[in-house]
């Protein structure tokens, strides 16, 4: 049987888990990657939070049906993921899912408006119509003009950029995002996430993103701590942007630029620290009214 697409929901649901064990291992040596989680998604942005070893990262591949779980389930649009086949979540996950990592996962060889195109001529769409729409995605995301550049040429915030137009191309209902901003330093992470947060949006797709930071956290609609394998949201006060090294985001205003560190002046005899002045922020995206890319899907 062949995937079915994308059917609706009355209540808006976009993924519902019950009860989701994952364990490695058997007997005393065994390992609980997750002991029991249930999570529902709906559109809006929601941040899988906790330190390395909670079991975050392996709960997002049980969402997005890279990985089945040891018990429980994983249900899409009524469609329950353990009982396709894997030809049946692969199209899912070309279809209906975008990914975003924290290294980009960007093809070397190619240029960023192929990277971009890529998942659309994958689903079989002409090169030319996926070049044409990766292009303009390109350009809303203020990479206008560096469309022939490969990856090696890109800073690593503009990288991050073809790889969320690469995520959002196909108009995905959900996004997943693991670690998106964890190789990037803290200005340009923060003008990423402002960026991943506003295209999702647009795109009318739910955002979900694995982070050990609160400050990425605090950029999210809602936030599930994990700790130990379990959801302990309950038991944790949630992250407060004011608290976070990036105050006051909302997300509809601009990024403010890094300040260079405050460095001690040396002692005698010793070689003064070379001080580097920030870079300037990349351009900012753009989103206008009444595109048909990216548009909101009813």
């Amino acid at each position: 049987m062949a995937y079915a697409g994308r059917p609706g929901t009355l209540d808006g649901m976009l993924i519902s888990a019950r009860n989701l064990v994952m364990t490695y291992g058997t007997g005393g040596s065994a390992t609980h990657a997750l002991a029991g989680v249930d999570l529902d998604l709906r559109p809006g942005s929601l941040a899988i939070m906790g330190p390395s070893g909670s079991g975050k990262t392996t709960l997002l591949h049980c969402l997005a049906g890279i990985v089945r779980p040891t018990s429980g389930t994983v249900t899409f649009r009524d469609q329950q993921l353990s009982a396709m086949s894997d030809r049946q979540r692969t199209a899912l996950r070309r279809k209906d899912f975008g990914f975003l990592f924290q290294s980009g996962q960007l093809l070397a060889e190619l240029p960023a408006s192929e990277n971009v195109a890529l998942p659309l001529m994958l689903d079989g769409q002409p090169v030319k119509t996926a070049i044409a729409s990766a292009r303009e995605w390109l350009g809303r995301l203020g990479l206008a003009g560096m469309e022939n550049r490969r990856p090696g040429e890109l800073s690593g915030g503009q990288a991050q950029r073809v790889a969320i137009a690469r995520a959002l191309i196909t108009q995905p209902s959900v996004v997943f995002a693991d670690e998106p901003t964890g190789a990037l330093d803290q200005a340009t992470g923060q003008q990423v996430m402002q960026i991943l947060v506003q295209a999702s949006a647009h795109a009318g797709a739910a955002l979900v993103v694995v982070t050990h930071d609160p400050g990425v956290a605090a950029a999210c609609q809602r936030t599930v701590v994990m700790r130990d394998g379990r959801d302990v949201s309950a038991e944790t006060a949630p992250p407060q942007p004011g608290a976070q090294p990036a105050p006051g985001f909302p997300y509809d205003q601009p990024v403010p630029r890094a300040q260079p560190a405050q460095r001690p002046n040396p002692a005698p005899g010793q070689v003064p620290p070379q001080s580097y002045p920030p870079a300037p922020p990349h351009p900012p995206a753009q989103f206008p009214a009444g595109s048909t890319t990216g548009s909101v899907r009813s």
